[in-house]
């Protein structure tokens, strides 16, 4: 009896079990703020991938990806991350990032790498809006960068990329430690950091990375956002506005068409890190 009402469960246990997504998608007008280790009542985040998130275990080599919002007058929590490396990029608005003691002026469009055991926090007269990625370093032990690494990206130059279509213009912001072609060379587990931008009706045409999980967030503009697709390679296009955001798993198709209707340029802000693969068999 004990067996038959066993293998009458199976197919609810089968049913009630959840696979692991493909690629994950959120509106982040809609993303509720949550209380997190920088939030104080003038400083507000929204976590959108990673910590946070009601599916943080997807991501692997992204630890977070969200929005902080400073209010005027307003400061975050000083936070020190041991196993975790981070970009920062300013959208909106400026401030002082206190930056192991040292305090960094920001405004408008800087971006910065904070290192792994570097204590930081921001502070704003004004209010500011920042993305904030964060990439698990693992066991790995990394000394701490105590020069900050810093720059504002209306001043990187927009250039074609090999491999992707000329409808397409990028400014490589930050890359790996060893990178020649990136503004800021500094990212162990972070590989490329960069901004789109899409000639009406232009695309970057729809690829795949074999051992990197990667986000697009749109910032203006709108278009067919390529995520996953079938064995007919048929690509699966959604629909997508500024606010959408993406994260894609490794080996996800990934690709964008920009709308061809009157209006502001499609402009996504992209980011890439390596997959930690695991060293033991599953």
């Amino acid at each position: 009896m004990r067996a038959l009402l066993v293998l009458a469960a199976l197919p609810l246990l089968a049913a009630e079990r959840r696979v692991d997504p493909t690629f994950l998608h959120r509106y982040v007008p809609d993303v509720r703020e949550q209380p997190s280790d920088v939030t104080t009542s003038t400083c507000h985040y929204k976590p959108i991938f990673g910590a946070g998130d009601s599916q943080a275990k997807v991501p692997h080599g992204i630890a977070r990806f969200g929005e902080i919002t400073v209010d005027a007058g307003g400061d975050c929590q000083p936070v020190t991350y041991p196993a975790e490396e981070q970009a920062w990029v300013i959208l909106d608005g400026n401030g002082t990032i206190d930056y192991a003691g040292e305090k960094l002026a920001v405004r408008k469009h800087d971006f910065l790498y904070v290192s792994p055991s570097i204590r930081h926090a921001i502070s704003t007269s004004s209010g500011a809006r920042i993305i904030v990625i964060g990439f698990n370093l693992g066991s790995a032990l990394i000394p701490a960068v105590v020069k900050p690494a810093i720059a504002n990206f209306d001043e990187v130059k927009w250039q074609t990329v090999s491999g992707h279509p000329d409808s397409v213009l990028y400014q490589l912001l930050m890359g790996g430690e060893s990178s020649t072609r990136d503004k800021i060379a500094a990212g162990r587990v972070l590989t490329s950091l960069f901004i789109m931008e899409f000639e009406p009706g232009g695309t970057n045409f729809p690829h795949h990375h074999e051992m990197e999980e990667e986000i697009y967030l749109v910032l203006d503009g709108s278009g067919d956002m390529v995520a996953d697709g079938g064995m007919d390679g048929v690509e699966g296009r959604h629909p997508a506005r500024a606010g959408d955001a993406y994260f894609f798993r490794l080996n996800c198709t990934v690709g964008f068409y920009a709308s061809k209707s009157p209006g502001p340029k499609a402009r996504i802000l992209a980011v890439r890190s390596r997959y930690p693969f695991s060293k033991e068999p599953d």
